[in-house]
Parts: C-alpha cells; sequence; structure tokens
C-alpha cells in the first residue's frame, strides 16, 4: 500500500517540552507550530556534516540514534475504537451491561390515550399511521435511560431502539423522524366518526376534531362533530386547530342538552372556539399585547367547520375554507355543498370577476379571508339550518380532502354507498381517497349520519 511521506516528528515541544502526540500540528500545551519547528530541525540535520553529528551511545553493540525512530503510523483505513462507557452519553447501548447495572427495560407498546381533541368520553379508536410508523410507538421506553445524565426520563427511538428523543420529535442517535400521536387519528361513537392523516407531504398534523354524541331535553339524540384546520403560515397551527376543536365541541356538548337552539349553540360554539384560539397569543412567554389598533404579527390561527344533527335538523357554522357536503343515501338525488368558502376565489366567484374553475385554478384561490386568531379583522361565523327530506351522509372536512373531491358530485361519488351505515370505514376510505390523490395536505373527515338514530346516543 503506498503512502504519503510522512513528516520529521519532534520528541518534545522546542517552547514547553510537552511530548506531542502522533499527528499533532501544535502542541497541546503552549499552541506552539510544531510542524514549522520539525522542519527546522530537519533542515539543520541535513545541513550537518557526518563529523559534527554526536557519537551515539551504544546499545548492546547497536548504535542508538539521538532522535527517537518514528512510530508506525495507522493504515488509512485502520480506526481506533474508544473502550466503552456504559454510562457515558452517546454511547450505543449493549443489552448486557444495561442487564448487569440494572437498568430498566423498554416496556411494551401501550394504547395511547384519548387524546383531548377527540372530546371527553369519547370511545375512540387511536393509531399511529402506518405510512409513519416503523413497528413500534415513540415513547415506549419507561423509567429513566441510564445513559442520560441525572437519571432524565425521555423516550426511546422506534427505528434504532436506542437512541433517545429530542423535543423536535428526532431521534438523537440516527435521526429518524418519530411518529406522533395526531400523525393518524380515529374516533367512532353511535352515530358518527371521523379521522385525520398528516398527509404525505406535511411534517406534522395540524389539524384537529371533536366528536360527541349527547340527547336534548327531550330525550332525542344529538350528534356534533367538529373539524379544524390550522394556518400553516402561521404560528402554532397545531395548536390552535387542537384548541379550537376542543372549545367548540365542549361548548355545544354543554348547550345542547340544556335546550339551546342549534343555530345559536353553534354561533356560540365558534366563538369560544375564536377566544380559545385568542387565548395561544397570549400565553406565558408570548409578546405582550400590542397598544391599541396594531394587530398580533403572525399569531396562532386555524378555520373551523362544524355540524349538528338532530332526528330532524341539519345545523352547520364555519369560519374559513373546511367544508360540509350532504350526500343522499339515493345518489340518483343531488348533493350538495353546505358552505360557502371564506377565500380569495369565493370572493371572486361571488363578485363576479371569474368562474369557479378560474378561480380555483389560480394560485391565490386558498388566500383566505376568514379565520380564528387574534389577528382575525372581525370574528363573523357563518351558521346555517337545514331539513333533509331524505336520509344520507354530512361530510365535514378541511381542505385535504375536498381539494381532491372538489364538487358536491365528486364528494358524492368518493363516499361509499353504505356510509351511513359505516361511518368509520367511510371516513377511512376518504382520507384514502385524499392520500391516493397525492396527500398533499393534512386531511381530516367526519361522517355523520342523518337522521341521528334514536336510541344510540352515547356519553358526550
Amino acid at each position: 500500500m503506498s503512502q504519503m511521506p510522512q513528516p520529521t516528528r519532534l520528541s518534545a515541544c522546542p517552547t514547553c517540552d510537552e511530548p506531542p502526540q502522533a499527528g499533532d500540528r501544535y502542541c497541546d500545551q503552549c499552541g506552539a507550530d510544531l510542524t514549522a519547528a520539525a522542519d527546522l530541525a530537519a533542515a539543520d540535520l541535513a545541513a550537518r556534516t557526518p563529523g559534527d553529528l554526536p557519537v551515539p551511545p551504544q546499545l548492546n553493540g547497536a548504535a542508538r540514534s539521538p532522535y527517537p525512530e518514528p512510530e508506525p503510523e495507522p493504515e488509512p483505513d485502520d480506526y481506533e475504537l474508544a473502550a466503552p462507557a456504559p454510562d457515558g452519553y452517546g454511547q450505543p447501548a449493549d443489552p448486557r451491561v444495561a442487564e448487569a447495572l440494572g437498568a430498566p427495560e423498554a416496556a411494551p407498546p401501550t394504547e395511547t390515550g384519548t387524546p383531548a381533541e377527540i372530546g371527553p368520553g369519547a370511545n375512540a379508536s387511536t393509531h399511529i399511521s402506518a405510512a409513519t410508523s416503523t413497528g413500534s410507538m415513540a415513547g415506549t421506553g419507561t423509567g429513566a435511560d441510564p445513559r442520560l445524565p441525572g437519571g432524565e426520563h425521555r423516550a426511546r427511538c422506534a427505528a434504532c431502539q436506542e437512541g433517545t428523543i429530542d423535543q423536535d420529535g428526532y431521534c438523537e442517535r440516527c435521526g429518524h423522524a418519530q411518529a406522533r400521536t395526531r400523525d393518524h387519528m380515529e374516533s367512532e361513537l353511535a352515530g358518527i366518526a371521523a379521522a385525520t392523516d398528516r398527509g404525505l407531504r406535511h411534517h406534522r398534523n395540524e389539524d384537529a376534531f371533536a366528536v360527541s354524541a349527547a340527547e336534548l331535553p327531550d330525550g332525542s339524540p344529538v350528534v356534533v362533530a367538529v373539524v379544524c384546520d390550522g394556518v400553516s403560515s402561521a404560528t402554532r397551527p397545531d395548536d390552535a386547530s387542537a384548541a379550537a376543536a376542543h372549545a367548540a365541541g365542549e361548548a355545544l356538548r354543554v348547550s345542547l342538552p340544556r335546550g339551546a337552539h342549534p343555530q345559536q349553540a353553534m354561533n356560540e360554539a365558534i366563538v369560544a372556539a375564536a377566544e380559545a384560539v385568542n387565548s395561544l397569543a397570549m400565553e406565558t412567554g408570548a409578546a405582550a399585547a400590542p397598544p391599541e389598533g396594531q394587530r398580533h404579527q403572525n399569531a396562532p390561527a386555524c378555520t373551523i367547520v362544524s355540524a349538528v344533527v338532530t332526528s330532524d335538523i341539519l345545523t352547520i357554522g364555519w369560519v374559513g375554507d373546511s367544508r360540509a357536503y350532504w350526500v343522499p343515501d339515493d345518489r340518483t338525488a343531488p348533493p350538495a355543498r353546505l358552505t360557502e368558502d371564506d377565500s380569495w376565489a369565493a370572493q371572486m366567484v361571488a363578485a363576479g370577476l371569474m368562474s369557479e374553475a378560474e378561480a380555483y385554478a389560480d394560485e391565490r384561490a386558498h388566500a383566505i379571508t376568514g379565520w380564528l386568531g387574534a389577528d382575525a379583522y372581525e370574528l363573523e361565523p357563518h351558521t346555517a339550518s337545514y331539513k333533509p327530506d331524505r336520509p344520507g351522509v354530512v361530510v365535514v372536512c378541511t381542505d385535504g380532502l375536498w381539494n381532491y373531491a372538489e364538487s358536491a358530485e365528486q364528494m358524492a361519488r368518493a363516499v361509499p354507498p353504505d356510509a351511513r351505515s359505516r361511518p368509520l370505514n367511510s371516513a377511512q376510505i376518504l382520507v384514502g381517497h385524499a392520500l391516493d390523490g397525492g396527500g398533499h395536505d393534512n386531511v381530516t373527515v367526519a361522517v355523520v349520519p342523518f337522521p341521528a338514530a334514536p336510541g344510540r346516543a352515547g356519553s358526550a
């Protein structure tokens, strides 16, 4: 194997007499340039005649050079490994060492608790998306990791099973992104179901939903679905959508059993959701309130759409561009879109400046003109009530779905024929429809059968 010429080595630093290590170019003690000093020594040695050199002492008949023999350098493909340190941070965990130290073993994956945004009392089925999971859930380890100083509790990586997860959700050893609980979630109650997925392009899910079922004062059933879409250009969009969905769902859960009119209850629920999102901008650690007349910059924001379904009436409320569709069981009857977007495209169409096809083909189409957030110009909740004359389902969704089924007819074709009897399966199929179409955005959908089935209301 060919090797590069090796420079002359010094036995000691010419400035402080500190012995250098192999390959050092500068003295560890004083910082002197060892390469320059070695070059001077080599030049001095070359300039001397044989008579100028000191007579080397004899040792067992062999001559000993006044300059130590250079140590052989390791081959370029040879590397020295540091000795394993069982309690050293950053070292791969050896299970035999961990066992000898009495370290706790990783517990088997456990089912995630019901998230707040699903709604109190919901019998939810929640799981990690198969598209983002690696076979085991992040954070399955229990107890302290023996490699962390101070016994700090940290989740283990689902990919390598050795590294720990940083605050951004990545393994500090292999860099693998960990699945989050909100990457894919599903919930099913009697008479309603919802599903949400991160999609194929986004690094997190900024959508949220809440579903609940209860009874009106007369004992008739009522079901509620709330779907929120965080505004990605705003701060903390995922927190905004979760806060709004929870607040609206809770407000409806409380007011409807007390006898509030569904349309009034819907309006109050959207106001409660807006207040919940506004409070995020003023939490501890956030910037102080701006002077009068100045708006929050990039405050948390989201859109909202909600449906309340009873045995004879359907009520919709919304702000932003999340939508609700009516799809009858009888597919010969016309479906309908129940909401109008607060968006640039909708304004162009309403003003007669563009056709719907032209407006939604424009790059500005999805710029929203209404949202929940501290920097919203004015909160104007939209509410509407309908009395369908036949059974069907209400599809409540974010633009992550309707981008792939924009018209009412396209949405009706995507909804399975048995949606009213199998709402969860239908929600799953609709999420899959969006993912198959490209999954460019987070996708969330709730499927609400109409009318609400009597005697099937669960705990709200």
